[in-house]
């Protein structure tokens, strides 16, 4: 297993501003860390390269766009071993926005955003209970996100 970088005090400066707005120009985050710009280009592209950083996103506001029904899915394997083959259909469903493999009750734990529990019926039925090596899912449905933000990188 690969040791974990060490970051600096700059690199966390920089990563801080950048998961709190992955938009903010580099000429920015350089003024903020009284670096100059090219250090915050040299250092991101290192931590890039190391795999730290892996891209930006955006976030969106799912319900804004008609897609009211945020759920969470206990899914129950019929053996560890096919986890591999499930994540890759899952990853086929549009609606799956992100799969984790768990230990304890369930094998996966997905999220998915739906329109409407209509939508979220038809994607559980048609598509995900046909996906050979689940045995069965449990789904709970997301009432309202009241947290949803980055860690805060601590010194070392």
């Amino acid at each position: 297993m690969a040791k974990n970088y060490e970051l600096d005090d700059t690199d966390r400066k920089i990563l801080d501003l950048l998961m709190q707005d992955a938009k903010m120009p580099y000429t920015e985050i350089a003024r903020k860390v009284h670096v100059s710009g090219g250090t915050v280009h040299v250092r991101m592209a290192r931590l890039e390269e190391l795999g730290i950083v892996k891209g930006a996103t955006l976030q969106i506001d799912y319900q804004k766009l008609g897609y009211g029904v945020n759920a969470f899915l206990g899914i129950y394997l019929l053996k560890s071993s096919v986890y591999n083959s499930v994540a890759e259909q899952l990853r086929e469903i549009p609606e799956v926005v992100s799969i984790h493999f768990t230990t304890g009750a369930y094998g996966i734990f997905a999220r998915i955003v739906c329109r409407d529990t209509q939508h979220l019926r038809d994607v559980l039925h048609d598509r995900m209970q046909l996906i050979e090596g689940i045995e069965r899912t449990e789904t709970l449905i997301s009432l309202e996100e009241t947290l949803n933000r980055p860690i805060q990188l601590l010194p070392s």
